[in-house]
């Protein structure tokens, strides 16, 4: 048994160096016509070797336990495999579990080759779809210019001559998490020993890139709850559409590092919100509400221009309807070829699809209702992910939360302002009714105490002459009276029944020239000689008070056609009120002017006199009918509050105008000079 066991060892040492010979002879083409030659120093090497590969693998164990970032182990170890198998580069591809893609690359030497399957040199993608195929078995090729893979030759890969490849998949748990590839410049027969050495070591490399793709996963699923928690703050925080605009698009194109992404909202001029039964779209406008760029402008990518606020017709552009009827259904395209499968009339200028030949389309809906999309893209081909779907569907959904919210409360906001407009203008209104009422009321109230007064003065005016008249009636009843006394009594009844019938004259004068039923009748009148009339009367009756008439009239003539007794009476008014309302020993003025800067010809009267003034809250109700002064009543003096109401009646229907105004007087301290200013036409 112990001869057996030694010849067996024996015959396997033999076994291994003839392998070691064949191995040499397929390298070394010099030899390949001569028998195996079997050297000592080719055993060491080998059991070196498998030293090596050994002591790698620990070593990839060892860094992986080590090191707190699985993914820059992965950096490092193409260049420790291409040193380990002596070959000149080395790739090691990250496969997702879920859609059989590369999530990420690996190269030696240089950095990442890419982060997605597609963006890997034609012939490497096509050799890590045949490792992948060959799935336990190694994918040995000795001359690439021999083989084809796909439609891409093997002869050139990223533009560098290899001449031979050796690849085989990592397997975690049962499943291909990745493909590593070894590659040589110029052809050459992977022996037997590579292949089973590689094969042992992908056990130590799939370990490390599950550690790197889990490390990969907490890290994007720490970016992806950071981004929704975010959102979610924004959304609760604050009512700016804009800005919750802007940090989803600027969030979910930073966390899935895409090159572009849009948010376009639907502004619908119908009340249908989807499509009819005859498949038309409805009438809605497309705006780009929202962008962000990773592109310099400063850079070559110029082209890709701002797009913001740049509109389309719904029905203007296939893929969005596609998008829209198929709502909630995502609109996934991973590179330009895809638009194959994908309607091709009418695609909207702003996604490019030559520049940005991968697309993710996702509707924004809220009951049934399309409210926009979110639009991500990218300028190379892109297979999504899974977890990149998910992670933009949960943005979706919060921002149509966001959209319909902020138009809701748009809408509150505007039957609120709509409302407070509503009670505003309800309240003007009721305002402008309120103050009207009260400036009625006011007018009542004044009307009224102008009523009692003009009653109590009428009363007055009326009981006191009809008191002498009694009184002289029932002296002439005596008997035995003398007939001076007689004659006395007489000139009372006749004076007091004057005045009455003055009183009830005023009041129909006034009454007939507001209603317009009296006709103006002009005559030629000559002013002086009725100024002078009128003096001589005044200065016979204001001589008890002490007062003085001083006259100034113009040289020339006075003719005027107007109608002499209303003249007469208007400054017969005016000259009893200016004597009422002096100041005893005082002197009041009667001046005539004719301007002659006028349009057409008038005479001006002037009637001045020195008393306690008028203020001008007066100055607006003296010419009011029945309006007295304050402390007339106090002071006894005598008047009904017509006079100056029949003066500005006379005036008026004289074609006139009069006003009056009051101001301290320069002459007399503590007194005011009031003047009364007629203007006549001269005709």
């Amino acid at each position: 048994m112990v001869n057996s066991q030694e010849k067996t060892k024996a015959t396997g040492k033999k076994s291994r160096a003839v392998k070691l010979a064949e191995i040499e002879s397929f390298a070394s083409p010099r030899n390949s016509c001569f028998e195996p030659v079997l050297r000592p120093e080719s055993v060491y090497r080998l059991m070196q070797q498998e030293s090596d590969y050994f002591d790698l693998g620990a070593k990839i164990t060892q860094k992986m336990l080590n090191s707190p970032d699985p993914e820059a182990v992965l950096l490092e170890l193409p260049g420790a495999i291409a040193d380990g198998f002596g070959v000149e580069y080395c790739l090691i591809a990250l496969i997702a579990s879920d859609t059989a893609t590369v999530e990420k690359a690996y190269c030696y030497p240089g950095n990442p080759v890419a982060t997605q399957q597609e963006r890997l040199n034609p012939g490497l993608s096509n050799l890590v779809k045949a490792t992948m195929l060959a799935r336990k078995n190694p994918l040995a090729i000795a001359d690439t210019g021999a083989v084809e893979i796909g439609q891409s030759s093997l002869s050139k890969l990223e533009d560098k001559p290899f001449g031979a490849v050796l690849g085989t998949t990592t397997q975690f748990q049962g499943q291909v998490n990745g493909v590593i590839l070894l590659m040589r410049t110029r052809p050459y027969n992977w022996t037997l020993q590579q292949k089973e050495q590689l094969l042992a070591l992908s056990g130590s490399i799939a370990m490390a890139i599950s550690q790197a793709q889990l490390h990969r996963q907490v890290r994007t699923s720490l970016k992806h709850q950071n981004l929704l928690n975010n959102l979610t703050m924004a959304i609760r925080s604050s009512t700016d559409l804009d800005r919750i605009l802007n940090l989803a698009i600027d969030g979910t194109a930073r966390t899935l590092e895409v090159e572009r992404g849009l948010i376009l909202l639907l502004k619908y001029t119908d009340s249908q919100l989807k499509s009819n039964s005859q498949g038309r779209p409805p009438r809605a406008k497309v705006t780009v509400a929202c962008e962000w760029s990773a592109f310099d402008q400063s850079e070559e990518n110029q082209n890709v221009g701002t797009l913001l606020n740049q509109s389309f017709w719904l029905a203007e552009c296939a893929l969005c309807q596609q998008t829209f009827n198929n709502s909630p259904a995502l609109t996934v395209i991973a590179d330009k070829p895809d638009f194959k499968d994908q309607p091709q009339a009418g695609i909207a200028p702003i996604f490019a699809q030559n520049v940005m030949p991968s697309l993710l389309l996702v509707p924004l809906e809220s009951k049934d209702t399309v409210l926009g999309f979110l639009v991500l893209q990218q300028s190379q081909p892109r297979a999504w992910l899974k977890e990149e779907l998910e992670l933009v569907e949960l943005v979706s959904a919060q921002l149509s939360i966001a959209i319909l919210g902020c138009q809701m409360q748009r809408q509150i906001l505007a039957l609120v302002e709509e409302r407070t407009t509503h009670v505003k203008s309800n309240l003007v209104v009721q305002a402008k009714w309120y103050e009207k009422t009260r400036q009625q009321l006011e007018q009542q109230r004044q009307l009224n105490e102008m009523k009692d007064e003009f009653i109590a003065t009428v009363s007055h005016e009326l009981k006191t002459p009809l008191t002498k008249m009694r009184l002289a009636i029932q002296n002439l009843r005596r008997p035995g009276l003398a007939s001076d006394k007689q004659a006395q009594y007489l000139d009372i009844l006749e004076q007091q029944c004057n005045q009455e019938i003055d009183l009830i004259n005023d009041l129909l004068t006034i009454q007939q020239l507001e209603s317009k039923k009296v006709q103006l009748q002009v005559q030629r009148v000559d002013l002086k000689y009725l100024i002078a009339d009128l003096a001589q009367s005044f200065e016979a009756t204001w001589a008890d008070k002490g007062l003085t008439l001083a006259v100034e009239l113009p040289a020339n003539a006075l003719m005027l056609q107007t109608n002499l007794n209303s003249l007469s009476r208007i400054l017969q008014e005016l000259l009893t009120n200016a004597g009422k309302y002096s100041n005893p020993d005082t002197t009041v003025n009667l001046k005539v002017a004719c301007p002659v800067d006028g349009q057409s010809p008038q005479i001006v009267v002037y009637v001045s006199n020195i008393g306690a003034g008028i203020s001008p809250a007066e100055q607006t109700q003296i010419f009011d009918k029945f309006h007295r002064g304050p402390g007339v009543t106090e002071k006894a003096i005598a008047g009904t509050g017509l006079g100056l109401a029949l003066v500005k009646s006379l005036v008026q229907h004289l074609n006139g105008t009069i006003a009056v105004s009051s101001c301290p007087s320069q002459q007399y301290q503590d007194a005011w000079e009031t003047c009364f200013t007629l203007s006549l036409p001269q005709m």
